[in-house]
């Protein structure tokens, strides 16, 4: 039985109750993940594991998709810095259009995982489908809004993933990347009908694979 000595921050709204638990029975090493782009038209999935020190709480810390991006960019630096390991995985448009976009997302969050400098003895993740580890793990629908460690997950994930569109639309300028990050918006839309794909547009996807030459589909 592992140590269970760790005093908690005040989490007003109970957050850390699952983490509270884990720790309770005897796992103190506990990973929160999640992910960020099942549903771009463009660009990665990218997951991001996290472990903070045990009952460490994060003010302002929340499902990444409910703050601004300044907030977002804030937390971020706080959760690098007060983190005990982070990891990020992410998987490619070319792996979601030969495997599809859930058992990328499975690839990616496990990368996430093997990435972390220190190994978990407990997994949360973020929705309904576990990851294929020995590791115990525990999949918590809404988990970015019940878990401080998904939580902040999602927020290493999503702005990873933000940073990584900004970069990427000076390489492929006119698709307005920068702006949308790979979503389906009214621009994107227009550019994709406009432009063509390009490299990072998955070519499955609707809005997309209506504009792909024949033998532009990835084998």
């Amino acid at each position: 039985m592992k140590s269970q000595g760790m005093l908690f921050s005040d989490s007003p709204d109970d957050t850390l109750a699952i983490e509270k638990r884990l720790i309770r029975d005897g796992f103190t090493t506990v990973a929160g993940v999640d992910e960020a782009g099942r549903g771009p038209l463009a660009g990665p999935v990218v997951a991001a594991a996290v472990i903070l020190p045990p009952g460490i709480y994060i003010e302002g810390v929340d499902d990444s998709k409910k703050l601004t991006p300044q907030k977002r960019e804030h937390l971020f630096d706080l959760i690098m810095s007060r983190s005990t390991a982070i990891g990020v995985g992410s998987a490619d448009a070319g792996l979601i259009d030969s495997i599809n976009i859930l058992q990328a997302t499975r690839r990616a969050m496990l990368q996430a995982v093997e990435n972390l400098r220190v190994a978990p003895d407990y997994i949360l993740i973020d929705g309904i489908t576990p990851i294929a580890t020995s590791i115990p793990q525990k999949t918590v629908v809404k988990g970015d809004s019940l878990s401080h460690s998904i939580a902040a997950a999602s927020i290493i994930a999503k702005v990873t993933r933000d940073r990584l569109m900004i970069e990427m639309s000076r390489q492929y300028p006119g698709y307005g990347f920068e702006n949308h990050k790979g979503y389906g918006s009214a621009t994107h839309l227009a550019a994709i009908r406009q432009l063509g794909p390009s490299p990072l547009h998955r070519l499955t996807f609707g809005g997309v694979k209506e504009h792909v030459a024949v033998n532009q589909f990835r084998k």
